[in-house]
C-alpha cells in the first residue's frame, strides 16, 4: 500500500492549541483510499521544521505528501496554491523573527502545488464543507516547509505529489473571539480525510 505523509504543527503564537496536531495522531496509521497515512507533527521553529519533514520524507518514502497548518482568520479549509521563496514574519516558538530572508538563497521565486488542489475543493464543497484554493500561504512557517519540501523534491528528482492545506480554526479555539467563525473539530478531520480520498483517485 502507498504511503501518504501527513504532517501537522504544534501550537503557536496565541494558539493555545492547534487541530492540525490532533488530526495528524488521530490519522495516524490509518487506511484512507489507497494511502496508509503516516503522520508527523513538526515545531514552530524556522530553523528545525522544514529540515526535519525533508528528514521524514527520506524515511517514509512517501508517494504523497500533504502538509497542514492552522490558519486562524480563515472560514474556509483552503489548500495553498502556491509557495515563495521568503520568510518575513513574527517570531516562531524559538524567537526567530525573520525579515525578507530567502528561504534558499539562489533558489526559484515560487513552486506550485503537485496537489489536485481543485479536485480537493470541489470534494469538500460537494460534501458541504466550506473550501477554496488560497493563492496566498503567508511567509511563516507554513510557507517555508511549503517551498522547501517542493524544492527538495525537484532536486531529488521524486516525482509525487506534494503541498500544503490550511485549516481553520475549531469552535474552541473561537470562544473568545466573536470576529472569527470557527469549525466543529470532526468537520476540519473529515476534510482531510476526503482529501486524501481525492487524492486517491486522482
Amino acid at each position: 500500500m502507498s504511503k501518504l505523509l501527513l504532517t501537522g504543527f504544534e501550537p503557536f503564537l496565541e494558539n493555545r492549541h492547534n487541530p492540525t496536531e490532533q488530526i495528524v495522531l488521530e490519522l495516524d496509521e490509518e487506511v484512507v483510499g489507497e494511502f496508509e497515512v503516516i503522520s508527523r507533527v513538526l515545531p514552530v521553529d524556522f530553523e528545525r521544521a522544514a529540515e526535519m519533514l525533508i528528514e521524514y520524507v527520506d524515511q517514509c518514502e512517501p508517494a504523497a505528501i500533504m502538509m497542514l497548518g492552522l490558519a486562524a482568520d480563515r472560514t474556509k479549509v483552503t489548500p495553498e496554491r502556491i509557495a515563495i521563496n521568503v520568510n518575513d514574519s513574527v517570531e516562531d516558538n524559538s524567537g526567530n523573527a525573520p525579515v525578507d530572508q530567502p528561504i534558499v538563497k539562489g533558489g526559484p521565486a515560487a513552486y506550485f502545488s503537485t496537489l489536485p488542489i481543485k479536485k480537493m475543493t470541489d470534494a469538500l464543497v460537494e460534501n458541504g464543507i466550506p473550501a477554496q484554493v488560497s493563492n496566498t500561504a503567508g511567509t511563516y512557517l507554513c510557507n517555508n516547509v511549503m517551498y522547501s519540501v517542493l524544492y527538495a523534491l525537484e532536486q531529488k528528482e521524486m516525482d509525487i505529489p506534494a503541498g500544503f492545506i490550511h485549516v481553520p480554526p475549531t469552535f474552541e479555539m473561537t470562544l473568545h473571539h466573536s470576529a472569527h467563525t470557527g469549525f466543529p473539530y470532526t468537520s476540519i478531520r473529515d476534510s482531510i480525510k476526503l482529501m486524501i480520498y481525492a487524492l486517491s483517485d486522482d
